[in-house]
């Protein structure tokens, strides 16, 4: 009886401690309760930064020549007899570059010197005349109308003086005008001249680059037009790769009515290497601008959108649709989509998808 009664115990107490750890042990919902959500990935922080960048305005266009001068015949009917120069030579002002044939234009010099001697000679006995008159004037010797026919003998000889030397200068002028020269320093371009021709007064000979200077004509729009002020750096890239730094000259005051575009003209070192005609690219400064940046690991693109990733509350990030600007320095411009005290992951945000949860490590 009292074995019976020990097993009857037993059995009860151990039914009443599966009872207690029954009561005991946590129900699956409540596990899942307490479990900690886990960080997606550790990353560091970085803030927006103000810089001051300047405004590049990017145009492209052509080398062209400075000026061209154009050089012609200023008299006519004249023979060339030597040529002096050519294309590609290049020339100081005044050189020359071509003469016409000088026989005729000498003989009429010969011809005017002869009648400025004839005049003067006139004038002399003129003047002797005359000087007698006016010593007798009054006197009775000669009548009144006599001695006034003297005095304007005499006008009139040194009338003719006057225009005899007048027809020399002309005359030494256009003998002057057979030598064909450089009005400016430069390089010959064209030339069009042939010895033997037959020349007509206008008549091109030579075209001229003036000085060797070159421009480079960049093409703008008009809102790049409006921060373009002369007196600007501008950098220039050639089709070599070789880069120069020129100095904007002058823009244009009106567009092509058929291009909407604009010319800005960037005057370029002399003896840079650059070549008129070539097409080259390059960059105007217009100033400088007050910018926002982020560095540009903190960017991600994606489905051709821009996004940075946000800090928020329990470091949980929150996606920024962002529109950039200018890219230096390792550095991008942030034009909308975030604030200046926005906390940003500064690299790893293409692992990261919206209000995913981060460990900050540094920032």
């Amino acid at each position: 009886m009292n074995v019976k009664k020990m097993a009857i115990f037993i059995a009860a107490t151990l039914a009443a401690g599966g009872i207690a750890l029954g009561l005991r042990s946590p129900s699956p919902s409540t596990k899942a309760q307490t479990k900690v959500a886990k960080s997606v990935l550790s990353v560091a922080s970085t803030r927006p930064v103000h810089k001051q960048w300047p405004i590049e305005l990017s145009a492209s266009g052509s080398v062209v020549a400075w000026q061209e001068a154009l050089i012609s015949a200023e008299t006519g009917g004249l023979r060339i007899t030597a040529l002096r120069v050519d294309v590609g030579d290049h020339v100081r002002r005044g050189q020359i570059l071509a003469e016409l044939s000088q026989a005729s234009v000498q003989a009429d010099v010969r011809r005017y010197e002869a009648a400025l001697s004839s005049a003067r000679a006139s004038l002399a006995q003129a003047k002797a005349n005359a000087d007698r008159a006016r010593l007798v004037k009054g006197s009775g010797a000669i009548s009144e109308q006599q001695v006034n026919e003297y005095l304007a003998t005499e006008k009139t000889a040194k009338a003719s003086v006057e225009v005899a030397e007048a027809q020399l200068a002309a005359q030494k002028v256009t003998l002057s005008q057979t030598h064909i020269v450089a009005v400016d320093d430069g390089t010959i371009t064209s030339r069009s001249a042939v010895l033997g021709q037959v020349v007509s007064v206008g008549t091109e000979l030579f075209r001229l680059h003036r000085q060797d200077r070159l421009e480079w004509q960049a093409e703008v729009d008009a809102k790049q037009l409006l921060a373009v002020k002369a007196g600007a750096t501008a950098e220039v890239t050639l089709p070599s790769g070789q880069n120069l730094r020129g100095t904007v000259r002058v823009a244009a005051p009106t567009l092509s009515t058929t291009t909407s575009r604009a010319n800005v003209f960037v005057g370029l070192p002399v003896q840079s290497g650059a070549k008129a005609g070539m097409f080259a690219s390059g960059r105007i400064m217009a100033g400088d601008k007050g910018v926002l940046a982020v560095p540009e690991s903190a960017l991600v693109q994606r489905d051709g959108r821009n996004y940075l990733f946000e800090i928020g509350v329990g470091n949980k990030v929150i996606r920024r649709i962002v529109a950039t600007g200018t890219h230096r320095d390792g550095l991008v411009e942030i034009t909308s989509g975030i604030g200046a005290a926005a906390v940003l992951v500064a690299s790893g945000g293409g692992f990261l998808s919206d209000g995913d949860l981060v460990t900050v490590t540094k920032e």
